[in-house]
Parts: C-alpha cells; sequence; structure tokens
C-alpha cells in the first residue's frame, strides 16, 4: 500500500510557534516531560506543541462563559497501556481511547444504532462482502497531519497482524486478512473485503483509529512497549494530551481544532483524570471536591454521595459482568466437575445482595442483559453446597488424610490462588467469602491481591497465568463473541484467561456471528449458553449497574452503557464554581 506524499501542515494561515506554560513567567514548554521520553517523543510533541499553539491562535476560545475551568477525574487504576489502541485491555483506557484523546469511525446512539464520527458514512455492499468508509476532511491529528484512510488502512494492518498480538483480534475474525482485505480508493475513501456475517459495523465503534505516520516504522512486535502507548501519545479527538505521570495522573488539554460539525472545542480547558487506589479516600476526595466525578463507584457509598450536597449519584446500565475464571489448565481445574462444583458451592446470590444492594442482577452466562439472545430463565448452577461435594468426589477428590482438605489419588490437596485487584474492595469481599464457603466443601482458597498492573499482566500474559482463578470485570461489545474468551484456537491469547478448549464451544462459535437470521441463531445461542453452564470456565456473579459520584458543579455529565466519558465535550463548570 503506497502512500502518495503530502504536506504535514492543517490549513491554518498563522506561523507556527512554541506555547510558553502558564505560570509565573516561565516558559516550561507544554508537554515538556513527555519530550523528555526519547527521540520518538521529543519530536512528536514538538509538532504537537507547534500546531496547538498555531491553532490555539487560529480559533481563539470563544466568549461564551460557558468554556473554561477543569474538571477532575477519579478511578482506582491507571489507564493501563494507555492510548496504544492496538493492545488495550482495560476499559477506562479504552473509552478515553474512543471519547477523549483518540477517535474511532463510528459511534453509536442511546438505541445502539449507529452513527457518524470519524467516518461521514458507510456502505455495506449488497452481498455482504465488503464494507466501505467515507471519512471527513477536516479531521486532523494533534501534530497537524490530516486523519486519512491511509490511517485507517495501517490500523486494520496492524490490528489483523499476529505479530500485534492485538488483543480483540475476534474483531476481525471475518475479515479477509492482510493487504488483500482492504484497499484505499482515495485518501478519504476505504474499502474492506469479509466474508458475510453480523453486525459488521461494531468493530470500528471500539478500535481508536492509530496515526499511520509516526508509527508505521515500528514493528508490530514492538507496538506493545512503545512510548506512543503511555509516554508521548499523540490523538485526533477532542482533548490533547499534555501528560502522564504512571499511576498518578494523566493531563488533557481541549484541542481548539476539532471540527465544529462535532461539537468543536469542549467546554472544559482541561480533563485530568487521577489515579487514587482506595476507594474511601475517592468518596472523601469527591465529598471534599478534590475529584469532580468518582467513576466506578461502590454501591454502598452511593448513600453517603446522595445525602451530601456537594454531588450526586449517576447510575448506568453497564455492559458489564463480573466472574471468576477457572484456569483449566492446572490439573486441579481441568475437570469441569470441580469447576461446576466450585461455583455449586458459592452462595452467590447473596453476595450479589450484599454488594450490589439492588444495582445489579445475578448473572449465569456472560450473555448481557441488552443483548438480544439474553435469556433471563436460563437454568444456571444455583448454591447447592451438597451437590458441590458429591461432584468433587466423583472426579476423585476427597479428604484422605483428615486435615478437612481433599486430595486426588496422587495426594495433590485441592488448595487454589485467586488473584484480583487489591484496589477494588468489592473483589476483596468476594475472595473472602469464597475462601469460607469453599472451606466448607474442602477446598482450601487463598486470596492473593495484587496491584492492578502486575495482576493484569498476570491475567493477560500467556507466559504468565500461574494463577488458578481470577476475579475480573469483562465488557462485551455490543456485537457479543466470546471467540477471545473460549475459542481452542485462541487459548494462548490475552483473554484465554480458562484456557478452555472444547470442540462443541468451537463449531458454535463459528456458526453464531454468521447467521444473521435470529430465528435460527436463537436456538444455537440457547445451546451455546447451556454448553458454558456445563462446562463452568467462569464462576458468573453478576450484571452490575455502574455507578459514579458527580460534583454538582460539573454540568452537562451524562452517562449510559456506552460509557462514564461518552458526553465527555459537553462538560462544563459554570464561571462561580471554578
Amino acid at each position: 500500500m503506497t502512500k502518495p506524499h503530502r504536506s504535514r501542515a492543517a490549513p491554518l494561515l498563522l506561523t507556527l510557534f512554541l506555547a510558553a506554560a502558564c505560570g509565573d513567567g516561565g516558559e516550561r514548554t507544554p508537554r515538556a516531560e513527555a519530550m523528555a521520553g526519547g527521540p520518538f517523543c521529543e519530536a512528536a510533541m514538538t509538532r504537537v506543541n507547534e500546531y496547538m499553539a498555531a491553532a490555539t491562535a487560529e480559533t481563539p476560545v470563544p466568549e461564551d462563559p460557558a468554556y473554561g475551568g477543569a474538571a477532575v477525574v477519579g478511578g482506582i487504576t491507571d489507564l493501563i497501556r494507555g492510548m496504544n489502541a492496538l493492545q488495550t485491555v482495560d476499559i477506562n483506557a479504552s473509552q478515553y481511547q474512543q471519547f477523549v484523546n483518540l477517535m474511532t469511525l463510528i459511534q453509536v446512539d442511546r438505541e445502539l444504532e449507529p452513527t457518524p464520527y470519524l467516518a461521514e458514512s458507510w456502505t455495506v455492499s449488497e452481498d455482504g462482502t465488503s464494507l466501505t468508509f467515507r471519512l471527513r476532511d477536516d479531521v486532523y491529528w494533534h501534530d497537524g497531519e490530516r486523519t486519512d484512510a491511509y490511517d485507517v488502512a495501517f490500523t486494520y494492518l496492524r490490528a489483523t497482524d499476529p505479530e500485534t498480538a492485538f488483543p480483540n483480534a475476534a474483531f476481525f475474525r471475518w475479515y479477509v486478512p492482510g493487504e488483500a482485505g482492504v484497499e484505499v480508493e482515495d485518501s478519504l475513501t476505504v474499502t474492506f473485503r469479509m466474508e458475510p456475517h453480523s453486525e459488521v459495523l461494531d468493530p470500528w465503534r471500539a478500535l481508536a483509529i492509530m496515526p499511520r505516520h509516526l508509527l508505521e516504522d515500528v514493528p508490530p512486535s514492538e507496538l506493545a512497549s512503545h512510548p506512543f502507548g503511555t509516554v508521548c501519545p499523540v490523538g485526533n479527538g477532542p482533548f490533547v494530551f499534555l501528560a502522564h505521570r504512571p499511576d498518578e495522573s494523566w493531563i488533557f488539554e481541549a484541542n481548539p481544532a476539532f471540527p465544529a460539525e462535532l461539537g468543536g472545542r469542549p467546554f472544559l480547558d482541561r480533563l485530568v483524570y487521577r489515579v487514587v487506589p482506595e476507594q474511601t479516600t475517592l468518596l472523601t476526595e469527591l465529598l471534599t471536591g478534590s475529584v469532580d466525578v468518582y467513576v466506578d463507584m461502590r454501591p454502598d457509598q452511593a448513600a453517603v454521595v446522595m445525602e451530601s450536597d456537594d454531588a450526586d449519584v449517576l447510575t448506568m446500565d453497564a455492559r458489564s459482568y463480573t466472574f471468576v475464571a477457572w484456569n483449566s489448565r492446572r490439573a486441579e481445574l481441568a475437570d469441569p466437575r470441580v469447576r461446576q462444583a466450585l461455583t455449586l458451592a458459592i452462595d452467590r446470590s447473596a453476595v450479589v445482595d450484599a454488594l450490589l444492594r439492588g444495582y445489579g442482577t445475578l448473572a449465569r452466562t456472560g450473555i448481557p442483559p441488552y443483548h438480544w439472545a439474553y435469556d433471563p430463565e436460563m437454568d444456571g448452577l444455583d448454591y447447592d453446597p451438597a451437590r458441590a461435594r458429591t461432584l468433587l468426589t466423583e472426579a476423585g477428590w476427597t479428604d484422605r488424610d483428615g486435615d478437612g482438605v481433599r486430595e486426588n489419588a496422587d495426594g495433590l490437596p485441592l488448595e487454589l490462588v485467586l488473584i484480583f485487584n487489591a484496589a477494588n474492595q468489592d473483589r476483596r469481599t468476594i475472595a473472602e467469602l469464597m475462601q469460607a464457603q469453599l472451606r466448607e466443601v474442602g477446598v482450601e482458597l487463598t486470596p492473593e491481591p495484587l496491584e492492578a498492573g502486575t495482576m493484569a499482566a498476570r491475567a493477560t500474559d500467556p507466559e504468565r497465568r500461574d494463577f488458578d482463578g481470577l476475579i475480573l470485570e469483562w465488557f462485551p461489545e455490543f456485537r457479543v463473541d466470546e471467540t477471545d474468551l473460549f475459542a481452542g484456537s485462541r487459548v494462548d491469547s490475552d483473554y484465554a484467561f480458562a484456557g478452555l478448549q472444547d470442540r462443541e464451544i468451537d463449531r458454535l462459535l463459528d456458526r453464531l456471528q454468521v447467521e444473521l437470521d435470529r430465528g435460527v441463531a436463537r436456538p444455537l445461542w440457547e445451546r451455546y449458553q447451556r454448553r458454558i453452564v456445563e462446562l463452568q470456565p467462569f464462576t458468573y456473579f453478576y450484571y452490575a449497574q455502574r455507578l459514579a459520584g458527580v460534583s454538582r458543579r460539573l454540568r452537562g455529565v451524562e452517562m449510559d452503557f456506552r460509557g462514564e466519558w461518552s458526553s465527555v465535550r459537553d462538560w462544563r463548570i459554570d464561571p462561580a464554581e471554578r
């Protein structure tokens, strides 16, 4: 794919100049810390500074008093892997890519209907074998390069290159791989080749486009460790990267060159994301005004916020569920009867009632309530410790030495280690309840709290999966495809937590995504869910509503199952409240 020469600079008429940071006459260049990240970052951030200075002069802040101020968002973990859309394993980082720093081709509205974003239009061929996007001509990378069809093709080629190890490879499972699968027709038009399948647009809602001119010379295998993602990202969205201090904060500033038809410059001058790894501290900081938004708040904290005069609680139906993944690669967990017994021994309904306080429902499989194939009557494995004991005995695990812990015929004790994010109090509570209840059926469970980044690495790195179980929250896409979780062909991928290998699951996963007739597909979905219950790779706990505490000084905040930041361009603070 040869790309013709084009000018780097956007059509801004003013002479470019470096902007000085605000302060006591200081001359510290914006993005100075990022510029210290090596030659790549120095060159990239210098161009961003130049373009942003010119864009600000060309399009000054509107005189409307609604513009201005900074909002601070608090969360318990860093934005893992940052703005590298080709390596995303974190929902908060993904949202910052989609809504803050980068852009996707499309977005969806509240009815899940696709709406134009970076792409102004699209067409699907009558036979379902090609998808063509026409891009806007007024979107620029924050260093002045125009975003074009070559960027889209580059993103696709990297996402489908096995050397990249893109975590969401199933997005493009039905696309023709490699150069044969994509054609740049002109600088604003790109066509993809594919097999007919359902909901073909959904990957382009989730995957942010990456800048070809900056990353094309980076070997795919080195993208994961490249400084672009966490040291010096260059986006094209409504907010421009300014600074990142690992495990402390991210700072973004308003993009004055964001297209007027897409809302133009955001109201806020700056958006700050702070890492506050203790949820009690986060609650205090919300109530004292140190943060404006506390994302993913614990349900037991909601009443305190609602009683305050300074903040409100926003609730949204989320597409996430919380579960325990059992690593079937381990000898203790290879038999599905053992995994069934672990679920049967846990009073999940009591856990849900205690933790969610009405803000969610019990889960039986990973098919979320918003999906058309969701069955609220699906039979699961309800609390039955007697049945759990029977299954463990049938699988060859009995207490052979009278110490209260079951062993197999080789004397291996049924002792399991459960890892989870130490900063998440709900997961700590789940782990402790599981420990007590599994002990009653002869299973010794040891909770192991970990720092979020460490846990993510152990969960997703095929070379480091030295755990028995892990507690996670999973966010299905709107097109539900569990290939990356459960397909045998993906057993060494980032998301194959359970290491499941089952021929029937593989056959069903293949059919579910290509069957366009829902009348035909529904019994396939039912069979798939029943098989997941039989194999029990996960113990499913709940679909929870997501809660956020929001300061009353921050206006325009709307949240729904698209995410906490879907309305960020409209967030604003009254001048008297700044």
